[in-house]
């Protein structure tokens, strides 16, 4: 796949948030950052009408979504999964094959880095996607688990970068009403 070192464009986008559980988050290190950066992508991704898909890991066994992020995620498609590889899900597959034809990025937030949006981004890169991973939007139980996984993924030409330079490149400039919008969420 080629790599794809462009800047955001909200047409070009959906927001995927994989896995953020309330079992799960619980062991997760730095939990509080990853669901405050999520709901930072969220409001981004709403406020420039950017497609967001979810997922669940197990439900049954990990809960729902944490509760600030159960109440944004509601009415949003959700897919519950048992695959780390999202891609290897035939739900999600057709949810993104169902997203616009000028979506060819997806951006991750969410759990285990080193296992479900790993996965997840090299699954998006087996589509011809390019995968863009909110660094301080996800992570794993343990920090070093985190840290490995972005700096392979970064070493294997995917974009890694925080939240917040995403949601800039995104926005692209001051005084428009999104940007007007996304003011009291970046404060």
């Amino acid at each position: 796949m080629p790599e794809n070192h462009d800047m955001l464009t909200p047409q070009r986008c959906c927001l995927m948030i994989v896995d953020p559980q309330e079992r799960l988050m619980a062991a997760v290190h730095k939990a509080d950052r990853v669901v405050r950066n999520a709901s930072l992508l969220f409001h981004c991704a709403r406020t420039l009408a950017i497609p967001v898909l979810a997922t669940t890991q197990y439900r049954k066994g990990l809960g729902p979504f944490v509760p600030e992020l159960e109440k944004l995620l509601a009415g949003v498609p959700t897919i519950d999964k048992t695959e780390f590889n999202g891609f290897a899900n035939a739900a999600v597959r057709e949810a993104v094959e169902a997203l616009p034809g000028t979506v060819d990025t997806i951006l991750l937030a969410g759990a285990e880095a080193h296992i479900c949006i790993f996965q997840t981004a090299m699954g998006a890169r087996a589509a011809g996607l390019h995968p863009w991973i909110a660094a301080d939007a996800v992570s794993s139980r343990k920090k070093r688990n985190a840290k490995l996984a972005l700096n392979r993924m970064q070493a294997m030409g995917m974009s890694v970068g925080p939240t917040e330079m995403a949601v800039y490149e995104l926005l692209q400039q001051a005084g428009t009403p999104a940007f007007k919008a996304m003011l009291p969420h970046l404060k």
